[in-house]
């Protein structure tokens, strides 16, 4: 993928600038890969691996706004210029969950102690 150009940026907000609860009608959509998500991940958020997200568009729940977060940000950079480009008002979750956890935001896990991998 190309570096943005300016006026073409890609929107972003940082972890510290989310509320802690999302507004309502916003959806956290965590793009990383299942072994990322099940060693942890924010509690309201909605998985759909990057990897997936073409086929499985139609599970993007119905939001006026979609952040869009991964491990540190560049794969959700990506996807939230694809979700922006087909109808949808997404956001870019600057850091991902390295800054999420960074700033000591809740995780949950799958398998014990969240952590980012």
């Amino acid at each position: 993928m190309t570096t943005p150009v300016p006026g073409n940026q890609v929107p972003g907000v940082q972890p510290e600038d989310l509320p802690a609860q999302l507004p309502e009608g916003s959806v956290l959509l965590d793009v990383r890969e299942s072994n990322e998500w099940q060693a942890g991940h924010a509690p309201q958020a909605v998985h759909l691996p990057m990897s997936e997200l073409v086929d499985r568009l139609d599970e993007i729940p119905e939001a006026d706004q979609v952040y869009v977060i991964c491990r540190s940000g560049g794969r959700s950079a990506k996807v939230t210029a694809y979700l922006n480009a087909n109808g949808w008002d997404a956001v870019n979750v600057e850091r991902g969950m390295n800054g999420w956890s960074a700033i000591g935001r809740p995780m949950v896990s799958d398998d014990g102690e969240p952590y980012v991998l």
